[in-house]
């Protein structure tokens, strides 16, 4: 009994002395869209089933799942997407990554990427004048897919020529009548 009373009061005393979330320019929405003015800045925009539409400045990151992000402005660090098209109006700039997973990526003509673009299972539609710090990594869901059609068609062929061999030995067993 006295070891269950010490775990609650170091537990309260730890929730206690814990320090709090500063959130106090962040925009985190579930369900509706961020919008950033343009003359208004945004620490980090994290958004769960909308889309974030940055026509002026976010200083951090921008993270979104199973929604778009448009770039009119600035991002100044990454930008990741999860399900979602990531598209950038000409001239912006992305200080840092550009990250879409099972999504679309169009960028507008001397988009800038500071370090790396990365495109999985995905496609990337970008102009010459896409100028990118690091590396470009696209990889398709094709690239995955074609592997996996090709196991699923050779379990349906082994199955359907299993079920013939038994069909056979079956009917091997069974007279037919003589024919008249």
């Amino acid at each position: 009994m006295k070891r269950i009373l010490f775990l609650c009061l170091l537990g309260a005393a730890f929730a206690a002395a814990s320090t709090p979330a500063r959130a106090d320019r962040d925009a985190v929405h579930f369900f509706s869209d961020i919008r950033v003015a343009p003359d208004a800045t945004v620490h980090d925009a994290v958004c769960f089933f909308c889309s974030v539409h940055d026509e002026g400045e976010v200083e951090h990151d921008i993270v979104v799942f199973f929604g778009g992000v448009h770039i009119a402005g600035k991002a100044d660090h990454d930008v990741v997407n999860f399900f979602g098209e990531v598209s950038a109006d000409d001239n912006t700039q992305i200080g840092s990554d550009l990250v879409s997973f099972f999504g679309l990526i169009r960028l507008g003509q001397n988009v800038s990427v500071g370090k790396d673009m990365v495109s999985m299972f995905g496609f990337a539609h970008t102009p010459e004048s896409v100028t990118v710090g690091h590396d470009r990594v696209t990889m398709p869901f094709l690239v995955v897919l074609a592997p996996l059609i090709l196991i699923g068609l050779v379990v349906i062929l082994v199955v359907r020529e299993y079920r013939a061999y038994r069909r056979r030995q079956f009917l091997s067993t069974y007279n037919y009548p003589p024919r008249m």
